[in-house]
């Protein structure tokens, strides 16, 4: 279903955020936008003429921004490793390691706002833990609010800001700007 600003129908076609990734950063950053068919993945390329991948989950609008901003997070040494080297443990999480995948999802879910609102899109929170320990899912939303509000008022990383441009020009939305944005937040 599209979401809709100012009265009019917005279509998000995963297709169009692999069109837009990869004309921004495929040659600059070796790197393109992939849809999978299974879990998400980063891998790195295997060799200096290849590029790397960003596979997102199912041609999921939500999922191919999410996996995006783990990618802008990421530095140059951990955009070398599979999965930027980091620990993932998959639904049916205990509570200890419920916190700590909240822990390293506060920034990326954070840029995934900013990326929604400038693609006119519906965020949602993920605590991506459905068949796990019970969830404290606001506590982890005000967290993420708290992130999104300090990268606008602070600044986004440079990658980061550089899609969240791409994507308001794409879709006709106006600049993120620091009171508007926390007003529609809070």
């Amino acid at each position: 279903m599209p979401d809709f600003k100012d009265g009019q129908a917005r279509c998000h076609s995963y297709l169009d955020l692999i069109e837009l990734f990869d004309k921004t950063f495929a040659e600059s950053e070796r790197t393109l936008l992939v849809k999978g068919e299974d879990e998400p993945i980063y891998i790195p390329a295997k060799s200096a003429d290849a590029k790397h991948q960003i596979v997102f989950a199912h041609g999921y609008f939500a999922s191919a921004l999410h996996e995006i901003a783990h990618w802008c997070i990421a530095g140059k040494a951990r955009r070398l490793l599979e999965d930027y080297g980091y620990w993932y443990c998959p639904d049916g999480r205990n509570e200890d390691e419920q916190a700590e995948f909240e822990k390293v999802e506060v920034k990326p879910q954070a840029i995934e706002w900013a990326f929604s609102i400038a693609a006119g899109k519906t965020f949602r929170v993920s605590t991506d833990n459905l068949n796990g320990a019970p969830v404290d899912s606001e506590a982890f939303q005000t967290a993420v609010k708290q992130q999104l509000q300090q990268y606008i008022q602070q600044g986004f990383p440079p990658r980061a800001q550089q899609f969240i441009e791409v994507l308001q020009t794409f879709y006709g939305m106006p600049d993120i700007k620091a009171q508007e944005v926390i007003d529609v937040i809070n």
